[in-house]
C-alpha cells in the first residue's frame, strides 16, 4: 500500500477535483486505537487497486482536516473510516469492522 499523506486541510480542494477523473479513498486512522490499527493492517495486507489514489489521514495529528471532511462531505466523524469520493462527492464510507478492501474494489467497479 502507497498511502498519499493527507497533511494539509488544502489538499482536499484537490482531492475533490481529482475525484472527477479517478475515484479518491480517504482512509481516517487513530493511531490511539487498537481496531483503527488493526484495520490498518489488514487493507495493507492487501492487493490495492490502481483505479484510485488512498490517502491516509492521522486524525489524531490531523484533526481539522478530519472536521473538514466531515463538514464537506456531510459525514459522521468515525474512526476507523473509509470514504470514496467520486465526481465531488462521497458515494461510499463504512467505518470499524465493515472496512475491507473486498467491499472497496466493490465500490469501485
Amino acid at each position: 500500500m502507497n498511502w498519499i499523506d493527507l497533511t494539509d486541510a488544502a489538499a482536499l480542494t484537490s482531492i475533490k477535483k481529482k475525484s472527477f477523473e479517478k475515484p479518491q479513498v480517504i482512509f481516517k486512522h487513530s493511531t490511539r486505537c487498537s481496531i483503527s490499527s488493526m484495520i490498518k493492517n489488514r487493507l495493507e495486507r492487501e492487493t490495492v487497486p490502481d483505479n484510485a489514489d488512498f490517502y491516509y489521514l492521522d486524525l489524531i495529528a490531523y484533526r481539522n482536516i478530519s472536521n473538514q471532511i466531515a463538514d464537506d462531505y456531510s459525514v459522521v466523524h468515525e474512526s476507523p473510516q473509509i470514504l470514496l469520493i467520486r465526481n465531488g462527492e462521497c458515494v461510499y464510507e463504512e467505518s470499524h469492522n465493515g472496512i475491507t478492501m473486498d467491499e472497496i474494489i466493490e465500490q469501485l467497479n
